[in-house]
């Protein structure tokens, strides 16, 4: 029987099958954070039960970290600090060396630094309590958000309960042209099938223009997929996905690369697969996308105008945007483009890597944030940080009166110190804009890297191209 991608690496990890609908799966990695695993370690205490693989879980403090260029970095917030010590602790105590606390060279935002360290594979099964795992499907490899009960059976049992998803294929044809990322390209896609096109289903992203992509656009396709309701995302892994493993992975043998190949190999859906949805997107009508919403899939081209809440036939949407336009603060039927904003954020596990920091860079060499607009830049790690600095790119953003952050997950969520104020409008290359996402009473709008510093150079919401006008 033909069958996809994900059903593939399902059967590969199943180590028990409990009914029809549900297995026991195998997870070959697990991360976590410092605010969703105290209850899993407690738990883990309370039953007296040790890690049954320690080595096979990495834990990072990303959520709750200043992301201030001080040295040393400290935690000033004492609720914060003791969520971080305890994190620390835990480690310690249940022998997970893997810990990168505030200070650590290799600290940064989870799912930046699982990437970067080549401990994602293809094939693999990869849990988070975080709904940004699907970030990983990028390189071929099952990655999926879970609860902090689920943590806890991890942790003691290196499995989970798991009910298998429906599938869904998103086929993207024809290529990118212009000004056009790869996350407008996500925003698109999701404006198209909505934030419920993919509730429940593991998406498989397939067609020329998702080949086309480097394996941090394809990242970013992946992470945006949740906001679709998905419960994974997939790209069948190519020799983009198993160089990218090469470059960052340490200590691979030859033996291994080999049996990499011939495993990747396998690791696509068959020719004759069923989906139980299928979506065919063609990539040459994407232009620069902007949110106007508080859900990423209300997004319009800068060409196009806001539109009304009557448009939309179904009423849920209908109501939805309705309360989207009271909150923005925004006219329905005017255009977007040259909205006034006051803050430009750049950074989240979205769009914080180091080709992302690099587009941007482009964008504002020479060039000099406007007047009255508070620009920062939040590099995905201190890995990246280093190698951005090492490039220079540092000193652009500075000239060009960026502020130039240490890691973390920082203005992507109101969970630090980096909050904005209420009525404060934002360009954020961050993947969610709910209402207070940002800060109580905040207006986010997602953008790519690009137009997130051309909004900051112009101070208005605009596209690169704005700049060349």
């Amino acid at each position: 029987m033909a069958k996809t991608l994900y059903q593939k690496i399902v059967e590969a990890h199943t180590v028990k099958s409990i009914d029809a609908n549900t297995v026991l799966l195998y997870c070959d990695i697990h991360f976590a954070n410092e605010y969703t695993s105290p209850q899993a370690f407690a738990g883990l205490h309370s039953r007296h039960l040790p890690v049954l693989s320690p080595d096979s879980h990495l834990c990072v403090v990303d959520h709750i970290i200043p992301t201030h260029d001080e040295e040393p970095r400290r935690i000033y917030d004492e609720a914060s600090l003791t969520q971080a010590k305890t994190l620390q602790s835990n480690c310690e105590h249940f022998g997970i060396s893997a810990f990168y606390g505030p200070n650590s060279p290799d600290q940064g935002i989870e799912h930046v630094v699982m990437q970067e360290q080549g401990l994602v594979r293809p094939g693999m099964v990869v849990i988070c309590g975080d709904s940004h795992t699907t970030t990983h499907g990028a390189l071929g490899a099952l990655g999926f958000g879970i609860g902090t009960s689920e943590i806890e059976h991890i942790l003691a049992t290196q499995t989970l309960v798991y009910r298998m998803a429906g599938t869904m294929r998103i086929t993207v044809n024809g290529q990118l042209h212009g000004d056009a990322t790869a996350k407008d390209l996500v925003l698109a896609v999701l404006r198209e099938i909505s934030a419920r096109g993919a509730l429940g289903l593991v998406v498989e992203w397939a067609g020329e223009a998702i080949r086309a992509l480097k394996i941090e656009d394809r990242m970013t396709i992946c992470n945006l997929t949740v906001e679709a309701g998905a419960r994974g995302a997939l790209v069948a892994p190519d020799e983009k996905a198993i160089d990218w493993v090469i470059d960052h992975a340490k200590g691979l043998s030859g033996e291994d690369i080999e049996a990499m190949w011939a495993y990747c190999n396998e690791l696509h859906s068959d020719e004759n697969a069923i989906f139980d949805n299928e979506v065919t997107f063609d990539a040459g009508r994407v232009k620069p996308m902007v949110t106007w919403g508080t859900s990423p899939d209300q997004a319009i081209a800068f060409d196009e105008k806001i539109p009304t809440p009557d448009s939309f036939g179904d009423p849920i949407a209908r109501q939805a945007a309705k309360r989207a336009l009271e909150y923005q603060n925004l006219k329905p039927g005017s255009e977007i483009v040259r909205s006034p904003i006051e803050h430009v954020f750049i950074g989240s596990c979205t769009n914080s890597r180091l080709c992302d920091l690099q587009a941007a860079a482009q964008v504002l060499k020479g060039r000099h944030v406007a007047a009255g607009v508070r620009a920062q830049v939040v590099p995905g790690s201190m890995r990246i940080r280093r190698q951005a600095e090492e490039l220079g790119l540092d000193r652009i953003f500075k000239d060009a009166g960026f502020e130039w952050r240490k890691s973390g997950c920082s203005l992507c969520l109101a969970m630090n110190d980096d909050i904005l104020k209420a009525g404060t409008r934002c360009a954020s290359t961050t993947n969610r804009n709910f209402e207070g996402r940002q800060g109580r009473g905040s207006h986010t709008h997602l953008v790519s890297p690009e137009t997130a510093a051309a909004s900051a150079v112009m101070g208005y919401l605009c596209p690169k191209s704005e700049l060349e006008e």
